[in-house]
C-alpha cells in the first residue's frame, strides 16, 4: 500500500501570552488531510537557524509545500515598495523562511500550492511586486471581507473568477467563470518573471498564476479554497490536483530510493 505524501504547511510566528508560538489554521492542515489526502507536516519560521542549504537539504524529505495564509503582509522593502502604513502586521520570520523556500522548492520540482499570502509570496520570492491597499487603488473593486459578519458569510461567494485558457486550472476541467471569496487587502501590482497568469477578477486583478516550464505542479491562488474545501467541487478540484502530484513525487522517491538500496 502507497504511504500517503509527506507536505510541508508554512507556519506564521505569533505572540500568545509570554510565548512566541509557530502556528498554522486548522482549515490549512485539514485541507491538506481531507482533500490532497497528504500527511500535513507544519513548518515554523526558524530562518535564524535554518539556512538555504539546510532547506534545500530539507527538502528532500518532502512531497509537497502548501503556502498559507496569514493575517500578516509581506515587509514591503522585500519588493522596493513604499514603507507600510502604521499598524500594518508583519511577520519578518515568515519573510525570511518561505521567500527561499519557495525559490528552493521550485529548483527542486517539489509541488507548490500557495494560498493568499502565499500566493503574494511566490510573486514576491520571484521578483514580482505588490499593491499594499487595493481598496485605494483606482479601478479595483472591494476585495476585503467585512470583520463583523459571521465566518460563513466571510467566506461566501464575493466575486466571479475568469479563468485564462490552456493553463494549469484550464486544465482541471474548470469552468470559464466561477465565483469565489475574497479576503485580502493586498495583490499582485507587477507580476513576477516567470509567473503565468491563471485567472483574474472583474477588475483585472490577477488572482491565480503558475510557474512557467516549472518541474512540477506549481500553482498560486489569491483566494482561500481551503475553506470548506469539501463542499465546493471547484476547491477541491486545486487540492486534489495538488495532492495528485505530491503522490506522483512520493511514488518517484520511494522507486528511486528501493533501486538505491
Amino acid at each position: 500500500m502507497s504511504r500517503l505524501p509527506i507536505i510541508g504547511v508554512t507556519a506564521c510566528t505569533k505572540q500568545i501570552g509570554l510565548h512566541p508560538y509557530h502556528i498554522t489554521g486548522d482549515k490549512y492542515v485539514r485541507a491538506v488531510a481531507v482533500a490532497a489526502k497528504g500527511l500535513p507536516l507544519i513548518l515554523p519560521s526558524l530562518a535564524e537557524l535554518i539556512q538555504p542549504s539546510d532547506i534545500l537539504d530539507g527538502l528532500d524529505g518532502l512531497d509537497g509545500l502548501l503556502f498559507t495564509g496569514s493575517p500578516s503582509n509581506i515587509e514591503p522593502h522585500l519588493y522596493h515598495g513604499p514603507a507600510s502604513a502604521p499598524g500594518t502586521l508583519h511577520d519578518p520570520e515568515r519573510d525570511r523562511t518561505t521567500l527561499p523556500l519557495i525559490r528552493a522548492a521550485l529548483a527542486a520540482g517539489v509541488p507548490v500550492l500557495g494560498i493568499c499570502r502565499g500566493f503574494q509570496e511566490l510573486n514576491v520570492a520571484l521578483g514580482g511586486s505588490l499593491h499594499q491597499k487595493l481598496h485605494e487603488v483606482d479601478g479595483f473593486i472591494e476585495h476585503r471581507e467585512d470583520p463583523c459578519a459571521p465566518l460563513e458569510v466571510q467566506y461566501g461567494p464575493s466575486h466571479a473568477m475568469h479563468v485564462q485558457p490552456g493553463g494549469v486550472l484550464a486544465g482541471l476541467g474548470l469552468p470559464g467563470d466561477f465565483d469565489v471569496n475574497s479576503i485580502h487587502t493586498q495583490g499582485i501590482d507587477q507580476l513576477a518573471p516567470g509567473l503565468r497568469i491563471e485567472a483574474t477578477a472583474p477588475d483585472g486583478l490577477v488572482e491565480a498564476v503558475s510557474v512557467e516550464h516549472g518541474k512540477a505542479f506549481a500553482l498560486a491562488v489569491q483566494w482561500h479554497p481551503e475553506w470548506q474545501v469539501s463542499s465546493n467541487p471547484i476547491y477541491l478540484a486545486i487540492f486534489q490536483a495538488f495532492g495528485d502530484a505530491c503522490r506522483r513525487r512520493a511514488h518517484q522517491r520511494d522507486a528511486d530510493a528501493s533501486v538505491n538500496a
